[in-house]
């Protein structure tokens, strides 16, 4: 689904809603259309682990029951990972950050560790980009939190690799105008000349509250789980770690140059 539109998913996601027979709510109008809102929505020809979305509904219905019905009448390649009964603040106050995987096949190792402690070292990095707004120039080497380099082994290259392949593992806050991968590998052509052969390979694998101080992306549906409520009364302490199998994990802390 990496050349999916956001609105491809989103026209999939509404006859999927009609088809399984979900009772969404409708805003009020001339023209009443579903109460769906997306937040940090992946850009076009990347592919993501990790989008989220807000629905409301017209009546009472379990959560379990809603993911199992949505994902059933979803086309192959979008799933349905997790539903939960919203009980916090909503998703755009918790997506403050995102982490990438960035694949650059044709780079080596030495090569994208020389760009990226090129690019961490500069002050700014400005690019440009045409947005909705028109063409604007912006910085992003602020949005930039952590880079880690790794070489093929560290993630999920094709079948059939180059004879150089490198890794970038990126977490990137949520600025606006967005600074999305391609203006990260846009900056770092910018301050180090690096350019790919070929078409890099960007998957987002989390988004969530970020911490600062590691740079690790927290799952930001923990706060609205039935075990988050529990655990806040002090009478279940011993089962902080029963979470759902397929729920997303924090990512990890990431060593290298930050």
């Amino acid at each position: 689904m990496r050349f999916a539109s956001h609105r491809d998913i989103a026209r999939a996601l509404e006859r999927a809603l009609r088809r399984a027979d979900v009772p969404v709510a409708f805003s009020a109008g001339f023209s009443p259309h579903p109460k769906v809102s997306y937040t940090g929505a992946a850009p076009t020809g990347v592919a993501s682990e990790a989008e989220y979305l807000e629905l409301t509904l017209a009546e009472r219905r379990s959560p379990e029951r809603v993911g199992t019905d949505i994902d059933a009448a979803m086309p192959d390649g979008i799933d349905i990972i997790e539903v939960v009964e919203a009980r916090g603040p909503g998703l755009a106050d918790r997506l403050q950050a995102s982490q990438w995987l960035v694949e650059l096949p044709g780079v080596g190792h030495d090569e994208a560790a020389e760009a990226v402690a090129a690019f961490l070292a500069a002050e700014s990095v400005e690019v440009e980009r045409l947005t909705k707004k028109g063409r604007r120039r912006f910085d992003t080497r602020q949005a930039v939190v952590r880079v880690d380099v790794g070489d093929a082994a560290d993630g999920r290259a094709p079948g059939e690799q180059p004879a150089t392949y490198a890794i970038l593992r990126l977490v990137v806050r949520h600025t606006t105008p967005a600074v999305r991968p391609d203006d990260v590998l846009t900056g770092l052509r910018h301050v180090a000349d690096l350019a790919p052969p070929s078409s890099p390979m960007m998957t987002r694998l989390a988004q969530g509250p970020l911490d600062e101080t590691t740079g690790a992306i927290a799952d930001p549906l923990t706060a609205d789980r039935p075990m988050a409520q529990v655990m806040s009364t002090g009478t279940a302490a011993n089962h902080a770690d029963e979470r759902s199998e397929n729920a997303p994990r924090p990512s990890s802390p990431m060593t290298g140059p930050h």
